[in-house]
């Protein structure tokens, strides 16, 4: 099924534009001379094995991890010219939706989304904290579980919370992390919708980290794949998975097994 782009992607405009990205652990080199551009309005997927570097990239692209070498060029910005107010600044225009979602166990569905709000935004009235909760829980369907605590919620509710809680601050980019991991297949469906629904209500521009090949044919309008610490292919699905030229492309859609 190919996947309905109905906002149109400015390729003119890149959010994030990567250049000759470099990052090792120690005697691990994972990150190779990286060359990668995020368009705005595009919902880009990252493909590779467990492993192979796919969070680290994400985690460069958040400041959460520092490079080796090369240029990071977020939303204007270059990540390695940013002092710590200004990363701090920028952070609140790239959400990042985290594996395990990230919420507080000891707070409510309600005082989670409350939480950045408070913290980022405090001049709001306790009446637009209240509407921008709703608006994001109407956002995801879920505004049932408002005064639930996360241990009373599904894998895949816990998920939908997470991305609220990052949609909340109205990021102008999204960083998903293994979105679908872990879930059983309707659900991973139902979380393939929602990135498709927030790109659209939102105007978001994505990057989509995974494994899954369901995943990435349902939400990508463009794949990029990580092999052996460079993007070895890029394009369309059908481009990548119909006839692959590269045996390295092939074993991982065999891995996956897509019907």
């Amino acid at each position: 099924m190919e996947k309905k782009q109905i906002t149109p992607i400015n390729y003119d405009n890149p959010v994030i534009d990567i250049k000759d990205l470099y990052k090792s652990f120690g005697d691990m080199h994972i990150l190779r001379g990286v060359d990668l551009a995020l368009f705005q309005g595009e919902n880009l997927v990252v493909l590779g094995r467990s492993g192979t570097g796919k969070s680290v990239l994400i985690k460069i692209i958040s400041g959460l991890l520092s490079k080796d070498s090369g240029k990071v060029i977020v939303l204007g910005e270059d990540m390695g010219n940013l002092s710590k107010r200004e990363l701090t600044a920028l952070r609140l225009r790239v959400g990042f939706s985290f594996q395990n979602s990230a919420l507080y166990d000891s707070m409510t569905v309600r005082e989670n989304l409350e939480f950045p709000l408070i913290r980022n935004k405090r001049y709001l009235s306790r009446a637009e904290i209240d509407y921008e909760v709703q608006e994001v829980l109407s956002a995801v369907g879920l505004m049932q579980a408002i005064d639930q605590m996360p241990s009373e919620l599904s894998g895949g509710q816990r998920k939908r919370i997470g991305i609220a809680r990052t949609l909340i601050l109205k990021p102008e980019i999204m960083l998903y992390d293994e979105p679908t991991a872990g879930l059983d297949p309707i659900t991973c469906t139902e979380i393939n919708g929602l990135i498709n629904e927030v790109q659209q209500q939102y105007k978001t521009s994505s990057i989509i980290i995974t494994h899954d090949l369901t995943c990435a044919r349902e939400v990508g309008d463009r794949i990029v794949m990580l092999l052996d610490g460079k993007f070895e292919q890029q394009g369309r699905f059908e481009d990548i998975f119909d006839k692959p030229k590269d045996p390295r492309v092939q074993a991982f859609y065999d891995y996956n097994f897509v019907d």
